[in-house]
């Protein structure tokens, strides 16, 4: 979740959304911003309708079109016709790989390939997230050259069609200069967090639950 300018911001909605929520006693949260439509980040778009009550008003959701199309297909009762008391209320905003302000914020896309299709990663300022790529084109990492703060996939230290493996992910980071790094979406093959974590070269670390960064 993204804090700027006394706006919440959760970039996408897994299946473990609620439970994020929860734990971190949100109670208002202002937007949802989706880097693409794989059912480990959009799952928990049900749960939205809490924050619907307590905002009493429809969430604002940024989206690419082929992101909204897929969402709209995966949770059609939320947009058809005829819908019943209760049910999210999701406001769409399309987005795509050119830079844009939720409210007054500033975001930069960085679109990436998983295997062979696009994700949007996002800069706020001087912190950029980017799940799920394998590649990361050179015309993108201008966007993210010599950044102080990188959250970065690292799913495994064995080879993966569409994720980057733990050394491809340093070697990116390495590249593009990013000066802090924190490696995410990560599976258990990666191994144990204290043990891996000690090993990585200086200013890179293993995120985890609960992890809370300042930028």
């Amino acid at each position: 979740m993204i804090e700027a300018n006394g706006k919440r911001i959760v970039v996408d909605t897994g299946p473990d959304f609620r439970q994020q929520m929860l734990r971190e006693k949100v109670k208002t949260l202002d937007a949802v911003l989706f880097t693409h439509e794989h059912k480990d980040h959009t799952a928990g778009l049900d749960d939205i309708r809490s924050f619907n009550f307590y905002n009493d008003k429809d969430m604002d959701a940024f989206a690419t079109t082929r992101v909204q199309e897929n969402i709209r297909k995966s949770f059609d009762y939320i947009f058809s016709e005829k819908t019943y008391p209760g049910i999210p209320q999701i406001k769409f905003h399309t987005i795509w790989n050119e830079p844009f302000k939720i409210f007054d914020i500033d975001v930069i896309p960085v679109e990436v390939m998983h295997h062979k299709l696009p994700v949007l990663g996002f800069r706020f300022g001087d912190f950029c997230y980017i799940t799920d790529a394998k590649t990361i084109p050179e015309k993108e990492q201008e966007k993210i050259y010599e950044i102080d703060t990188l959250v970065l996939n690292a799913l495994r230290i064995e080879p993966h069609i569409s994720h980057f493996s733990l050394s491809e992910a340093i070697d990116m980071a390495l590249q593009v200069k990013a000066k802090n790094v924190y490696f995410t979406h990560i599976a258990h093959e990666l191994g144990l967090h204290a043990e891996v974590d000690a090993k990585l070269p200086e200013g890179m670390h293993l995120a985890y639950d609960g992890l809370k960064l300042s930028f």
